[in-house]
């Protein structure tokens, strides 16, 4: 008897790396906007260094979020792996 045979996937590289560029690109501008946001807000408000940290943190989660969604959105138009 022969053993059942698994479908097997490929990796498609291309979609791969062009996903892979993209976030890094976007990650880039995300993580910095949230830094510099935080900064800027902190002195807009006079909130002091640790109202700064406070305020980097959270739009540093948001911008983990962002990018949370886009790399699965991302991996829906650009599929990393395909049958074969």
């Amino acid at each position: 008897m022969s053993a059942p045979s698994s479908s097997s996937r490929q990796i498609v590289w291309p979609s791969v790396i062009t996903v892979i560029s993209a976030a890094i690109l976007i990650g880039a501008e995300v993580f910095g906007a949230a830094f510099a946001g935080g900064w800027a807000l902190a002195i807009l408000l006079g909130l002091g260094d640790q109202g700064a940290h406070i305020l980097q943190a959270a739009l540093f989660a948001l911008g983990v979020l962002v990018m949370t969604a886009f790399i699965r959105t991302a991996q829906r138009v650009e599929p990393f792996t395909k049958r074969g």
